[in-house]
């Protein structure tokens, strides 16, 4: 089923069509060293916003957030995958979607 909003991709190849938080965390939880070291996140449309969550060697993650159209690039580390996963589920909600209105302050 094609994303109506944004696209989660791992490096081993799980795909997950508009992912919940939940599905977010599962997909964190399942990140490993050397095979499945990232999740990258896409919009489904032609828009130039991604987020990319990246395994460590140490065990933390690193996140990373860009939205050239609202200049934002942002880089975190962190080891809580609850709270990656509440975070991201909270910045892809704030981002333009088509035939969604827009609702930034």
């Amino acid at each position: 089923m094609a994303a109506d909003y944004y696209d989660a991709d791992t490096e081993n190849g799980d795909h997950i069509a508009d992912p919940s938080e939940d599905a977010l965390y599962m997909l964190l939880q399942d990140l490993d060293q050397p095979d499945n070291t990232f999740v990258t996140i896409n919009p489904a449309d032609d828009s130039d916003w991604y987020a990319s969550v990246s395994l460590l060697d140490d065990g933390s993650y690193e996140v990373e957030r860009r939205d050239p159209s609202h200049h934002q690039h942002e880089h975190t580390t962190g080891t809580n995958i609850s709270a990656i996963a509440k975070d991201l589920t909270i910045w892809l909600a704030d981002r333009d979607y088509p035939g969604r209105p827009t609702n930034r302050s």
